[in-house]
């Protein structure tokens, strides 16, 4: 089997693979005014994405994330969920949702093949929650993740974008929250998007000054698997769950990078903050476009770039994180 290894030796076993760029939050960092539908060609089908991930696993990818958007959004997703799930060389199916119709879904997705879950949940506050993503339904989504903890996933995992003066004083409350739960929160670092700016910069907080504040605490960094993402991840003897610390602003962050991106409409982001993509959807409409779809990645991966240009100001393409699924 060929592998996927870049002009700088990193390997990539770990696609990202958005689903729509359609979310039905107004998060403040992301989509405040909602998502407003473009008119351009729609989102890829559920053939289109079995053959395309047919691709990347024969080119060693064995973790696959299914992001938004909203994914959930897919009327189609059970079927997504089995189709790529089935594909050989595939361990790992993980799906990133903002969780309000988890209670509803949840246990079809996990029968459908799906391993890991990722939940966005900003703040422990329900009126905080509803500030920051627009909707109250910080009670469906709670619900959720506590049904998800009894399914016998491989893992589940919660979001939070670290925001000064919304969110970045919650430490504590996540804290007594992790005690008793066997589940991970991962603070993200806010990163500059092509229309953010102003938010950016009255809301950014760097997130070496919560990995100090774990530090002082007690806990502990623990080492990086292989296929796992972008978060530095933390331990304490006192605390069942995790804390995951994503900060896309420090030193050497894309050294470990070992993930790719396809768009909803199928363009190959070689980096979230990349300026161009690279067209895949013409190789996807035919079980003979295999081989070709096989050799397009493999090629351009060596256009893959060391780092990010975030510390220059420099967002690429990425106007916001829903168009690309972060």
């Amino acid at each position: 089997m060929q592998t996927l290894v870049d002009g700088f030796g990193r390997a990539f076993p770990y696609l990202r693979l958005s689903l729509t760029e359609a979310c039905n939050y107004r998060c403040s960092y992301c989509l405040p005014d909602g998502y407003q539908a473009d008119g351009r060609p729609k989102f890829l089908a559920l053939d289109e994405i079995e053959r395309l991930v047919r691709g990347f696993a024969a080119l060693g990818m064995s973790k696959l994330r299914l992001t938004g958007g909203e994914p959930s959004l897919r009327k189609d997703l059970p079927s997504i969920i089995a189709a790529v799930s089935a594909v050989p060389g595939i361990r790992k199916v993980a799906i990133t949702t903002n969780g309000c119709l988890l209670p509803r879904h949840i246990r079809t997705w996990r029968e459908a093949g799906l391993t890991a879950l990722n939940v966005s949940l900003d703040s422990l506050d329900p009126q905080r929650f509803h500030a920051i993503t627009g909707h109250d339904r910080f009670a469906e989504v709670t619900e959720g993740v506590e049904i998800a903890l009894g399914l016998g996933f491989d893992s589940v995992k919660l979001n939070a974008v670290l925001l000064r003066g919304l969110n970045d004083d919650e430490l504590p409350a996540w804290c007594d929250y992790l005690r008793e739960r066997d589940v991970a929160i991962r603070f993200i670092e806010l990163m500059r998007t092509g229309d953010n700016r102003a938010y950016f910069e009255r809301h950014h907080v760097r997130a070496e000054t919560l990995e100090q504040q774990l530090l002082i605490a007690g806990w502990s960094l623990r080492p990086r698997a292989p296929d796992a993402g972008p978060a530095r991840e933390y331990t304490h003897p006192d605390y069942r769950g995790r804390i995951g610390v994503i900060a896309p602003y420090s030193k050497d962050f894309c050294a470990g990078c070992n993930r790719l991106r396809v768009t909803a409409r199928g363009d190959l982001r070689l980096c979230l903050f990349g300026d161009f993509g690279i067209a895949l959807r013409p190789l996807l409409q035919s079980d003979a476009d295999h081989d070709g779809l096989v050799a397009r990645i493999a090629t351009q991966l060596g256009l893959k770039a060391a780092g990010h240009g975030l510390h220059q100001g420099q967002t690429g393409i990425t106007p916001h994180l829903a168009s690309i699924g972060g």
